[in-house]
């Protein structure tokens, strides 16, 4: 049995996720030499280092969801854990958390960082599609089947709120929506449940209006990272300072790039080149065709988690394959966004690819997650099908 399970895998995905995440640990070997010597005053080599321990243990925790069946996360204690144990966390944050990038969004436990965002999104995920896969056969009830886990959504958006973290939220709220849209539900109720998002979006804003959070929030030096990809070159050495040598770095690559390892805007023009805007870096020292191959396979493995979901006979599957593989698609398209201007800088990093320990950790797991989905549908298609047919019976006998 445990042959035939090994060889329902889907090795083509695991080969593409194994080649980008190599990808990304070179290129932030490359992109951070710099920053940890002038920067932190630390060896060249110290966030490579920690990043290899991340993908380590990343792979490791990829083997482990990758052979526990999907199925156990759909059960009530399990749910009842990852939702306290994200909301404590959460809560702990913004009462001891560390403050980065504008934002209080890390707990230090000695060595360890963590970011309590990153497992927040994994568990809503799966405590949605569970939700709504056990709730198919009144699935339009508002009352019973949609709002008490919308409420629960948005009462995190709002922890995350106060940290702050834009792109956290822009995030959640786009998976959230397509775990939603593919639930089926009717497009009434659809249209109810962007009203009633709406409405909790004011209520939210008046919370933080009343508690006088607001200020801290909507805080002149964050509008700004949303005002400043406007108008980059209007203001070259204040918010536009970061946008504005991303374009310089994707411009002097061309198509060949620079070389690995010669790129300059890395050595201090470029300001977190090793995390948010680590894709300028590739296009400057890798030029077109690296670009190309970083997209094709964060596009390869985005298409193959959705083909999983389209797959899948089992409603939870199905739908924790549609909101792993968007989560990963919204964050590629909001990381490349900022680093192009065609979106605002939000702190979003590129799945797989960019500096982050959590971030790796987590997406790992997840596609982890999809590898398991799919080898249970290949399984019982390959398998069981031949057992229940009275030809194959008589074959046996």
């Amino acid at each position: 049995m445990f042959k035939k399970i090994v060889k329902c895998y889907d090795y083509k995905f695991i080969a593409a996720l194994i080649v980008l995440s190599l990808i990304g640990l070179v290129m932030v070997y490359s992109a951070s030499m710099v920053t940890a010597v002038s920067r932190y005053g630390v060896e060249g080599d110290y966030f490579y280092e920690k990043q290899k321990l991340a993908l380590i243990a990343g792979f490791f925790f990829f083997c482990v969801s990758a052979f526990i069946p999907y199925k156990i996360y759909r059960e009530k204690k399990i749910l009842k854990i990852l939702l306290t144990t994200v909301i404590t966390l959460l809560a702990l944050v913004l009462i001891f958390g560390h403050t980065a990038g504008n934002a209080q969004s890390w707990l230090i436990l000695g060595p360890i960082r963590i970011q309590p965002l990153e497992f927040t999104k994994l568990t809503i995920i799966v405590y949605l599609s569970a939700v709504f896969a056990n709730k198919q056969e009144y699935i339009d009830d508002l009352k019973r089947a949609i709002i008490p886990p919308i409420l629960i959504v948005f009462f995190i958006c709002f922890l995350i709120a106060l940290q702050p973290d834009y792109g956290g939220i822009l995030l959640i709220l786009g998976t959230v929506s397509a775990i939603v849209l593919c639930s089926g539900i009717s497009k009434k109720s659809m249209l109810k449940i962007a009203l009633l998002g709406i409405v909790g979006i004011i209520v939210m804003l008046v919370v933080l209006l009343v508690t006088g959070h607001i200020d801290t929030v909507f805080s002149p030096v964050r509008l700004a990272r949303f005002t400043g990809y406007l108008h980059p070159f209007a203001n070259q050495q204040g918010n536009g300072y970061q946008l504005v040598n991303s374009y310089l770095a994707i411009g002097t690559g061309g198509l060949t790039g620079e070389g690995l390892g010669q790129g300059v805007q890395k050595a201090g023009y470029l300001p977190e080149s090793h995390t948010d805007f680590i894709m300028a870096v590739i296009a400057e020292e890798l030029g077109f065709w690296g670009v190309l191959l970083v997209l094709g396979l964060l596009f390869f493995i985005i298409l193959q988690g959705l083909k999983i979901a389209r797959r899948c006979s089992d409603p939870f599957g199905a739908l924790l394959a549609i909101g792993i593989s968007v989560m990963i698609g919204i964050q590629a398209f909001v990381n490349l966004g900022a680093v192009t201007g065609l979106l605002p800088i939000t702190g979003v990093t590129l799945p797989f690819v960019s500096y982050g320990g959590s971030s790796l950790t987590l997406l790992l797991f997840a596609v982890g997650v999809l590898a398991n989905i799919s080898m249970f549908n290949k399984y019982e298609k390959r398998y069981k099908n031949k057992v229940s047919d009275p030809r194959a019976l008589k074959s046996v006998k």
